[in-house]
């Protein structure tokens, strides 16, 4: 089981949460899809619901902080200084929505918008770090964001992490990895074929034993499978919303030849 203990490094994705209008079902949900396991943090963090992987930290489902705002999962980038990456959003053409703020013995953490709309989340580790686990099903295995300006918007990472770029084989022209120290951290493109009126947005993947059976676990939640599942170079993949509306991707091992 790949496992961290250690804050992750700037510029990583590192956490990744929900909010949803009803935490209940969506738990119920997702420990279907994903066979998670769940620790609620109490009314004092408004029953935020930590998923766990063989009892470490692999995501979190909380409700939504105001009755308009749709169910989505929500990516966090690492930072040493959440005060001076959110002013770094706002310095390069970005929009802080939540301003940095204190989670009490956890973290510190922002909101913000990219300049091109897509949602994103600054967290500066202090007795939590975010992920746990990783690589392993359950757990997040990668992220990647659909970007309305892929070249302006890339400057704007850059901006904030100094990420560099780097072509996908057999990927869109437009779909470029996103690295620090030639480590690839997650992926960068397009709206890569969503539906017209689709805002830009990060999705985040998880890893699953078997691709076609998470996908028939969600199917039979409600969720809705977004076409026929993909094998790729990198596993099997396919794209669903949960019973919420709120968009993610499962990762499972190609079918053997």
């Amino acid at each position: 089981m790949p496992t961290r203990s250690d804050p992750w490094p700037a510029g990583t994705p590192c956490w990744v949460d929900l909010a949803v209008p009803d935490v209940a079902a969506s738990v119920a949900f997702y420990r279907a899809v994903f066979g998670w396991t769940f620790v609620d943090s109490g009314e004092e963090f408004g029953h935020y619901h930590i998923c766990q992987v063989g009892g470490r930290a692999a995501a979190a489902i909380g409700p939504r902080q105001d009755e308009n705002q749709p169910a989505a999962w929500t990516v966090y980038l690492a930072s040493d200084d959440t005060d001076g990456t959110a002013n770094a959003i706002t310095a390069n053409g970005g929009t802080v929505l939540a301003e940095p703020f204190d989670i009490p013995g956890n973290g510190r953490m922002c909101v913000g918008l990219d300049p091109g709309g897509a949602a994103f989340g600054i967290w500066q580790a202090a007795g939590t770090i975010g992920v746990e686990v990783h690589g392993e099903p359950g757990a997040l295995v990668w992220t990647d964001a659909r970007l309305a300006n892929p070249d302006t918007d890339r400057n704007f990472y850059a901006a904030l992490f100094g990420y560099h770029y780097q072509p996908v084989q057999g990927a869109p022209p437009d779909y470029l990895t996103f690295d620090l120290d030639g480590n690839p951290l997650g992926g960068t493109g397009g709206m890569m074929g969503a539906p017209a009126g689709t805002p830009p947005h990060w999705v985040a993947y998880f890893g699953v034993a078997d691709a076609d059976t998470a996908i028939a676990a969600a199917r039979a939640g409600g969720g809705t499978v977004l076409g026929a599942p993909d094998d790729t170079p990198f596993g099997r993949i396919g794209f669903l919303t949960d019973p919420a509306g709120a968009v993610f991707a499962v990762v499972g091992p190609a079918p053997a030849a």
